[in-house]
């Protein structure tokens, strides 16, 4: 592990936006570092550093995702825009031309029950995505920095960092989304981190379920935002599957342009009071 996120890191250093052709001169924010608690044991990557292995699209017919060495946002003048420098490397990003067909949801191909993740993604203009939990259970992927909540059309998901509306709610009046405790967004065109984990749903041996899927805690950008939060159920937009004991994680790919890197996962362990740093 810790020789993995060595060569992310030497990786990063040796590729600068002065070198790329035709990319807007705005970094793709190369991080200085790894937070501390991914030299920890138990860590598995779910990005290889050159395709897309691994994963599988929702609706292949789609596609629309590339790996790549360097991600560039657009800046003030292309707000929208998210670019792929055009060689293999260590994130991934939707870049079908002007989403012309609108870029598939990407899913990996393991399943898995109770885990730790982390995850980093930059989002462009008016951008946004979600974290699925087993393709069910969605945090929020927004570019919500700055907007007041009248910009927001009013709508406590519209938060980066919420936990999403459930696809069919019992009650109408409650459709089960939660507000962050805080937010902690950063601007537009900078990488963002979660650090999720999550307790898959409990069965009998009937196959009934017993307990429901839990988000034991979520922090944004090192922000505590979510605790003990349960999910009766799948959000809008989720996979189709079933609840279960294990699931394939999914990352909306349909809702704008959005890069990811840095992901990693492991089994959950039993969670420190003291929120990592």
């Amino acid at each position: 592990m810790k020789h993995f996120l060595i060569s992310i890191v030497f990786a990063a250093a040796l590729f600068s936006p002065a070198a790329a052709d035709d990319l807007p001169a705005v970094n793709d924010g190369n991080h200085h570092g790894d937070p501390p608690y991914l030299l920890e044991d138990g860590w598995k990557p779910l990005l290889n550093g050159k395709n897309l292995d691994g994963w599988l699209y929702r609706n292949p017919e789609r596609g629309g995702w590339t790996a790549t060495s360097a991600v560039y946002w657009g800046g003030p003048d292309n707000p929208r825009l998210l670019k792929a420098r055009n060689n293999q490397g260590d994130r991934i990003v939707n870049t079908a031309t002007d989403f012309k067909p609108v870029p598939s949801d990407l899913v990996t191909e393991e399943k898995f029950g109770d885990v730790e993740l982390y995850l980093e993604f930059m989002v462009s203009d008016k951008s946004n995505s979600g974290v699925y939990l087993h393709g069910l259970y969605e945090i929020q992927i927004w570019d919500s920095y700055g907007r007041t909540p009248d910009e927001l059309d009013k709508h406590i998901t519209n938060i980066c960092g919420a936990i999403y509306n459930y696809e069919r709610p019992t009650d109408r009046a409650k459709p089960g989304g939660i507000a962050p405790k805080v937010r902690a967004e950063r601007p537009t065109g900078q990488w963002q981190s979660f650090h999720i984990w999550f307790q898959a749903p409990r069965f009998d041996e009937q196959g009934k379920k017993i307990a429901n899927a839990k988000f034991l805690r979520v922090l944004h950008n090192g922000v505590l935002i979510h605790e003990n939060v349960e999910r009766e159920g799948p959000t809008t937009a989720a996979m189709k599957h079933l609840e279960a004991a294990t699931n394939p994680l999914m990352l909306q790919g349909d809702h704008g342009p959005i890069a990811y890197r840095n992901i990693y996962i492991r089994p959950l362990r039993p969670l420190s009071q003291k929120i990592p740093q």
